[in-house]
């Protein structure tokens, strides 16, 4: 059974995580590896589960030493992301280096986390934003990072897992993009359903 939610007990003291951090890490970045998504030419979409959030967590004690305060704060920024097992959820990170750039880009980005879809079999499920806070500012300006929901029916994921093709993409004027999901992505993520 997949776990679904990080909690207390699932995490270990600073001590001990210093000890296995980078056989952690390494495991985690071959998993990663069918997770990652680039679409277009600046998104990254890095599709999350129990194992990339806990270690998130884990990461965000190791790097910020607030302890035991800390981790309530943390488990609920990131439980959120675990997918339920009738959803993909995702990290997308509009990755542009020069300041500059990236400013005038997003400005002209305000509510691409509305545009963000999955298609396959005839079907298409569109994103819905995390509800934490707006991603889009009141001028228009889209956040860099945005944190996507996928809900899915009982019928869409039988038809996800059997898809000859699935495609993860934008519909924003500014930012119509997408990407074809190889077949190891697909089913890697076919597994975060119940």
């Amino acid at each position: 059974m997949t776990k679904r939610e990080i909690t207390q007990a699932d995490i270990l003291p600073l001590a001990e995580y210093v000890k296995v951090r980078k056989q952690r890490h390494a495991a985690l970045i071959a998993q990663k590896k069918h997770r990652r998504i680039e679409i277009g030419p600046v998104a990254t979409c890095y599709f999350e589960n129990y194992d990339t959030m806990l270690h998130q967590v884990q990461e965000m004690l190791y790097i910020e030493k607030g302890g035991d305060e800390q981790i309530a704060d943390e488990l609920s920024a990131y439980n959120p992301m675990i997918p339920n097992g009738s959803e993909l959820t995702a990290t997308v990170m509009f990755e542009i280096d020069d300041p500059v750039r990236r400013k005038n880009f997003l400005s002209r980005l305000g509510g691409v986390e509305e545009t963000m879809f999955i298609r396959f079999g005839g079907q298409e499920v569109v994103g819905v934003p995390e509800a934490d806070v707006d991603r889009t500012n009141a001028d228009g300006k889209a956040s860099s990072v945005q944190f996507i929901h996928f809900p899915f029916t009982g019928e869409q994921i039988a038809a996800f897992k059997s898809a000859d093709q699935v495609l993860v993409g934008f519909s924003h004027e500014q930012y119509g993009h997408m990407a074809v999901l190889t077949e190891a992505s697909r089913d890697a993520l076919a597994a975060d359903f119940d």
